[in-house]
């Protein structure tokens, strides 16, 4: 799925595990100051085993690129299909940032959920200082729902709090 001219959405594959792998590698700190599963990353091995259960698994995850490399991660995530709702979560490599390139990708999954999956609620989650992350809802129409609190254990055994954010459908459809 195309983002911007240079830039796109592609399914997960298997043979994704070592560009993603080098990508956390090389951002260790700056990626695991919002991502607790950074610390845990250690080994390919770790991050294999995750793709290949996401590229099996019913929620989508789409490797986000810029030409042919590998920049970032997004899908969905937590589908529940019997009330129609999902959440989107993301990452993106530091280089990358403040371009709109997440925000684009959001917005194509987005429609995704709501003209294709029939998907009434899409939730993002984001904890609470980073701003880089809670922008994008911001910037998309979601509803600040509020906060859950302690809501990720990170790898030092504190807690963050969430931001929540959703965007429904119809809110979608009106602002089309």
């Amino acid at each position: 799925m195309k983002i911007t001219d240079k830039k796109s959405l592609r399914p997960l594959q298997a043979d994704d595990a070592n560009d993603m792998y080098d990508t956390i590698d090389a951002q260790r700190e700056y990626l695991g100051r919002w991502l607790p599963f950074v610390a845990g990353t250690t080994l390919i091995s770790v991050n294999q085993a995750f793709v290949d259960s996401a590229v099996d698994a019913d929620d989508k995850t789409y490797t986000i690129r810029k030409g042919d490399k590998f920049v970032g991660l997004i899908g969905f995530k937590a589908t529940d299909k019997a009330n129609r709702k999902t959440e989107i979560g993301y990452w993106l490599s530091e280089e990358h940032q403040g371009q709109g390139i997440m925000t684009r990708a959001v917005e194509v999954l987005c429609k995704c959920a709501f003209e294709k999956l029939e998907i009434n609620r899409v939730q993002i989650k984001c904890a609470v200082g980073n701003n880089p992350s809670s922008n994008i809802p911001k910037r998309l129409g979601f509803k600040f729902e509020g906060l859950e609190r302690a809501g990720e254990l990170f790898p030092n055994d504190d807690f963050a709090d969430i931001e929540v954010y959703s965007r429904l459908k119809n809110e979608y459809n009106s602002s089309k």
